[in-house]
Formats: structure tokens, sequence, C-alpha cells
């Protein structure tokens, strides 16, 4: 288990279906157990203060062990770099250049993500068999 100094919390809009999906996959990867998943839809309490409850809810952000706070494409990459399976892309995300465009294409993501977290929800709700309709 990594140190308390080690340890990244992250901070997620469980409220997003989508977001809810990407979180969920990543707690069950290798590596997981050293983060602490925090999401701020349902308590906004204890953020830190440098993030408010309204920019927690509007960029993705990640603490790092020494409590300095990332958002965006650092964060993925700090997530990444934890994840067994994902350390290859947190390598390249330090290539010169790379988290530049990674970062371009969060914000050109950011705009999309509530049409984006609609469609995810309602794909799911037509693909996912009612309680019902499963058989024991």
């Amino acid at each position: 288990m990594p140190s308390e100094s080690s340890a990244l919390t992250v901070y997620y809009d469980g409220s997003c279906p989508l977001c809810r999906a990407e979180i969920g996959y990543y707690r069950k990867q290798d590596g997981a157990a050293g983060i602490c998943f925090r999401d701020i839809s349902r308590s906004q309490s204890e953020l830190g203060p440098d993030l408010t409850p309204q920019q927690a809810m509007r960029r993705f952000h990640v603490r790092r062990g020494d409590g300095s706070l990332v958002s965006g494409a650092p964060a993925f990459v700090a997530i990444w770099s934890r994840l067994a399976h994902w350390r290859g892309l947190a390598r390249l995300a330090q290539l010169p250049g790379a988290l530049t465009l990674l970062e371009g294409a969060y914000r050109l993501f950011l705009p999309v993500r509530p049409i984006l977290s609609k469609l995810f929800s309602r794909l799911r709700l037509v693909t996912t068999p009612a309680e019902e309709d499963i058989e024991p």
C-alpha cells in the first residue's frame, strides 16, 4: 500500500454517467488501491483552500500526495502513472508537446461533455437489460 504522502485524491463528478463509468474503470485497475476517489457531487467538503466546488465540477482535478493540485490532462497523467496498464501512456505524455496536445484535446472535450454524458446514459439504458429481464 502506498504511503500517505504518495497517495492521490481524485475529485470527480459522480452525477455524470460518463465520469462515473471512467472512474469505475480506473478503480478496477492494478494500482488503484493507492488512489482515493472523491465524488464531489455528493460531498463537497474538504476540497482544500485552492479548489472550490464549482471548479471541481467544471474540470477534472487530482491532488497529489505532496498537496499540489493538478487539473485537466496533467490530472489524468497523474492517475495513469499509478495504474499498471496505463503507465506507458503516462510516459508518452512526458514527451515534448504531448501534454499540451492532451490538454488541448481535453479542453475541446469539456464543452461537449454534457451532451456525451446524456448520450452515454441513454445508450446504457438501451443496452443494459432491466433487472426484471435478467434470469436468475
